[in-house]
């Protein structure tokens, strides 16, 4: 019995290896069902954008890529900054600094190898910025929304790898679909 229990204290943390189902699910269901709610309020957002959806129907091609490139972003972020917060060997001031260059190295790249691609494509030079400061603008701010959501997560003396996933995703998602609508409607319209 004294086994059991050095193994339970020691999975501070959603752990299969030492949780059961129940427990695990308990865990993470907070954080998905929020996700979930927020999620579909993803919908409401983009419906916001229908005049400039309308206007240039090409723009739909490039929603899914930016939110999906700044979500990959986050997730790293994210990943292993909750790796290292169970470790003990996190500093988030470290982590703050050195995720917002990446964050901007990052959104550089892919803002201007999207924008290049969508000008080849589609030789349409008002879509092509369109995509590249979008892409730019949204990968840039994944990387804090991720650590930010994480180290509220661990300050709150709540596991961050069972709930920033969620919360994070469904933030930087709204966040980068209103960034793509607010670019286009800027240039666009």
């Amino acid at each position: 019995m004294n086994n059991n229990n050095n193994n339970h204290n020691h999975c501070q943390y959603a752990d299969d290896d030492c949780e059961s189902v129940g427990t695990l699910f308990k865990l993470r269901a907070p954080a998905l069902m929020l996700g979930l709610l927020l999620g579909i309020g993803i919908s409401f957002v983009t419906s916001n954008f229908e005049e400039v959806l309308m206007k240039n129907v090409q723009l739909a091609f490039f929603l899914p890529f930016v939110v999906y490139v700044a979500d990959a972003i986050g997730t790293q972020t994210e990943a292993i900054y909750s790796r290292d917060l169970k470790t003990g060997k996190a500093k988030f001031s470290n982590y703050l600094h050195k995720e917002f260059i990446l964050g901007i190295l990052f959104g550089l790249i892919f803002g201007l190898v999207s924008g290049a691609v969508t000008l080849l494509w589609l030789r349409n030079e008002l879509l092509s910025l369109t995509v590249a400061i979008a892409s730019f603008v949204a990968i840039a701010t994944a990387p804090i929304v991720a650590l930010l959501v994480a180290h509220a997560f661990q300050s709150a003396n709540k596991d961050p790898a069972a709930g920033t996933g969620p919360i994070a995703t469904v933030i930087q998602d709204v966040l980068s679909v209103v960034i793509f609508g607010l670019v286009a409607n800027m240039i666009m319209l």
